[in-house]
């Protein structure tokens, strides 16, 4: 990754967010809200944990047949996903609640999910939300050598066979926080001194990422190998598929927001500076997809509403919804980009194909 500091114009003559943010404001002063959570996001946060761990309990209480066992992982795999999306998210960007101790708790949900929260807040809080799509600087769009999602990034010949392979990759995504991304991140952010707030003492961040790896283990593969007479082999095989599940859902809702010929991949200035302000980057980089399903948007935790998670990270998902109206209708005002695609299945068509366009050799790229 690239450390030269960047900075965003502040040339914004229409001054698209100061009314942008002001309208927003008044939809919650004028409805009387919060912009946190409410008991939605509460009873979601009841359902998300029960779909992720009943399937755990009942595993290790009942005697179910091996098939119904993998069928319970691959539940506790979409619950996994959930949890991630709607409560975890919410949590670490300070918006599930307007009591601080509520987000760190549900922040922390990271820690069952294989997670760390202060890797993951530098990573998605400080790099991804600062520098949405900037090739060298969000971390999001860094998938080393085996992927090519910005025509910056190095092509390599296998990169044409990059739309076939991906979605097999994709589901990677968690496992490999488990086992070696937690370390690798961590080991990075603090040698350059990155953190979201106060940086953290060393010795207590590496003694929390330590421990938290170590029950994490015990929980998910000790106590079944203690409790389950099972062989060990279909134990590993249980968690690669609650993880497999989980992966391949996240990452598919990730890319669907950024990784699209819709977003724009923008390269700084020589100096450094950016060609638009932080809000309107933020428009063009972003992407929303299937807003008007109330399934999507509610099992995605309104990750689905990226243009308006991108622009208000502190307000809670559950308001994208209402909110979205003034963000389009004053991007629309203003004459600015308002990416969104009508269905999942259009924005993963897009995106696949994306994938194919960045797969050509550049020199044979029209």
């Amino acid at each position: 990754m690239i450390n030269k500091s960047l900075s965003f114009s502040r040339k914004d003559s229409a001054n698209f967010f100061r009314t942008l943010n002001k309208r927003v404001n008044n939809y919650f002063k004028e409805n009387e809200i919060n912009r946190t959570g409410n008991w939605k996001l509460w009873i979601k946060t009841i359902v998300m944990f029960s779909i992720f761990l009943t399937p755990y309990f009942l595993i290790l209480t009942l005697n179910v047949p091996g098939w119904l066992q993998l069928l319970f992982t691959i539940i506790m795999g979409v619950g996994m996903a959930g949890v991630g999306m709607n409560v975890m998210h919410d949590g670490n960007h300070g918006s599930y609640s307007n009591k601080e101790w509520i987000n760190r708790l549900m922040g922390s949900s990271i820690y069952i999910l294989a997670g760390n929260v202060y890797n993951w807040k530098v990573q998605h809080n400080v790099l991804h939300h600062t520098y949405t799509n900037i090739h060298g600087h969000d971390e999001d769009l860094d998938a080393g050598r085996i992927m090519r999602f910005t025509e910056h990034s190095e092509w390599k010949w296998y990169h044409k066979f990059q739309h076939y392979y991906s979605v097999l990759l994709y589901g990677f995504l968690t496992i490999n926080w488990a086992i070696t991304t937690d370390w690798a991140q961590m080991k990075r952010y603090m040698k350059r001194k990155l953190s979201y707030g106060k940086f953290p003492n060393p010795v207590w961040n590496w003694s929390k990422l330590v421990i938290s790896k170590v029950i994490y283990v015990g929980i998910w593969i000790v106590i079944p190998m203690v409790f389950l007479d099972i062989a060990w082999w279909k134990i590993l095989l249980g968690f690669f598929l609650m993880h497999y599940t989980a992966g391949l859902i996240l990452s598919v809702v990730f890319q669907l927001a950024h990784v699209m010929e819709d977003a724009e991949m923008p390269k700084p200035e020589k100096d450094g500076t950016m060609k638009n302000t932080w809000a309107v980057h933020q428009l063009k980089t972003t992407v929303n997809f299937s807003t008007k399903n109330m399934i999507v948007n509610w099992f995605t935790g309104g990750l689905n509403h990226q243009v308006e998670h991108h622009i208000f990270p502190h307000i809670s998902h559950i308001h994208y919804t209402k909110i979205s109206k003034i963000v389009k209708e004053t991007a629309k005002e203003f004459n600015l980009p308002y990416n969104e695609y009508k269905s999942t299945r259009k924005a993963i068509i897009a995106h696949f194909k994306h994938l194919r366009e960045m797969g050509i050799k550049p020199a044979l790229q029209v």
